[in-house]
């Protein structure tokens, strides 16, 4: 039998006779005559290889896509430069495997790869333990969240209203599904409004605070001023960040925060529609067992010899069932990798100088829309990180239906989901953009092309 041909006839026959059916339509007659289809649609005849080859090259080649056209659109996913290398380091067998490394003896290599990463993480976002990866930024957040809750004791969550879109109707899902009751800290000038943060504190009810710096509207926040007042509510706080910006911004652990949670597609994952990429989860040792997901632990064996293992297990659902702290049980890991070779080809200076690219490349695009009379700041003097929100004579749609006929990709249209910004514009800037780039997108935004 063909390795393609699931079913032969005879092997219908054989198995009709079995369960003692006389026919194939016998087989369905419980299915309604109307939604039976029985002929098949008209397929093309059978393409040779060169031939498919051809056909989905075609169909490709009608997609416009950040290969063959200046981004500058972001809201949550990026598009950075990744080395070559990374690609090259993860396509091999070793890392491409569905293999969970519950056996140490013969999954060294993978766990050492899990171990850097949460070096790496850890070192990045100040604090002491991370896990082994979520399944993306999201999901990331919301098991943080459900962690404070377990933590403290308390029963409602609060985020403030520039968090990204799609994590809050995350955390709203499993707000609802765990019991907890959650609410959204107005913005003021593009970071959390402290009075009616200490508003919204004052109940000394909340769980904790989820605030996102860089915000969805690229904004830095003041984590240090965020979590005195927290911290003197007896809420904890959570802080939702990117690993590429924490080499350029101050780590958040120093700053106060008790959670740090966020997206990983940044560091040496591609953009891909959307994913895939992971998420990552790190706390302080207080934390530690209430903490979700895998964790990878440095050891020694009976030789006395360094080793790798899965450890904490006793917090996981393969363990703990229905009791475990999460039932995720499963992470990201290839993708993890992609970041673990992303980060170690470019070390702490090579972060750097990325994160410079982007501010001085953020700056000059942002001081070109501003120069052309079109478009004015959102949020004036509050520092940013990559991406700023700019307020347009036209309404953000038409400008960016505008920009793909020139064959560029624009901003993030925000007043469906925020009205208060009308008009609103959120432009991602990495440092894969030319000068050459910004200049056609001020041209062709600001009216002159």
């Amino acid at each position: 039998m063909s390795r393609y041909t699931p079913a032969t006839a005879e092997d219908r026959r054989r198995m009709l006779e079995y369960i003692g059916v006389g026919s194939i339509d016998d087989l369905y007659s419980g299915i309604p005559a109307g939604v039976r289809q029985k002929d098949l649609p008209d397929i093309p005849k059978a393409l040779s290889e060169p031939e498919v080859i051809r056909d989905l090259r075609e169909l490709a080649g009608a997609n416009r896509n950040i290969d063959d056209l200046p981004c500058f659109l972001g809201a949550g996913i990026y598009d950075h430069f990744i080395p070559a290398a990374v690609d090259s380091i993860i396509s091999r067998g070793e890392f491409t495997t569905c293999y969970t490394p519950y056996q140490p003896e013969v999954s060294q290599g993978t766990l050492q790869a899990i171990f850097q990463y949460q070096t790496m993480v850890c070192e990045l976002t100040g604090m002491e333990v991370s896990n082994a990866s979520m399944y993306d930024g999201a999901s990331a957040t919301a098991e943080a969240a459900v962690l404070a809750a377990s933590a403290t004791k308390r029963k409602k969550i609060l985020w403030g209203r520039n968090v990204n879109p799609q994590t809050k109707e995350v955390l709203r899902t499993y707000c609802w599904s765990r019991g907890l009751e959650h609410g959204e800290v107005p913005a003021a000038g593009g970071t959390i409004d402290r009075e009616a943060l200490d508003g919204a504190l004052s109940a000394g009810d909340a769980a904790a605070l989820v605030v996102q710096s860089p915000s969805f509207f690229g904004t830095v926040e003041d984590i240090k001023a965020l979590a005195e007042k927290v911290h003197g509510a007896g809420a904890l706080l959570i802080v939702v960040t990117d690993l590429l910006a924490l080499g350029t911004l101050e780590a958040p652990g120093a700053l106060g925060a008790d959670i740090v949670a966020g997206d990983g597609q940044t560091v040496g994952n591609p953009a891909s529609f959307g994913g895939p990429a992971f998420g990552f989860i790190a706390v302080n040792k207080p934390l530690m067992r209430k903490m979700p997901g895998r964790i990878c632990g440095q050891t020694v064996d009976s030789r006395g010899r360094r080793a790798f293992v899965l450890t904490l297990q006793a917090r996981e659902q393969h363990i703990r069932r229905e009791k475990a702290t999460s039932n995720i049980c499963s992470n990201q890991n290839l993708c993890i990798v992609a970041a673990s070779v992303y980060l170690s080809l470019l070390g702490p200076q090579g972060l750097a100088e990325v994160g410079g690219q982007i501010m001085a490349k953020t700056e000059y695009a942002l001081g070109r829309l501003e120069k052309s009379g079109k478009f004015r700041r959102a949020f004036p003097g509050v520092p940013c990180f990559r991406e700023a929100v700019l307020l347009s004579e036209r309404p953000a749609k038409e400008l960016n239906r505008r920009l793909l006929d020139a064959g560029i990709i624009g901003g993030y249209s925000l007043e469906p989901l925020y009205p208060e910004l009308e008009n609103g514009w959120l432009l991602a800037v990495t440092e894969n953009r030319t000068k050459q780039e910004i200049d056609r997108l001020v041209a062709v935004a600001g009216g002159d092309a």
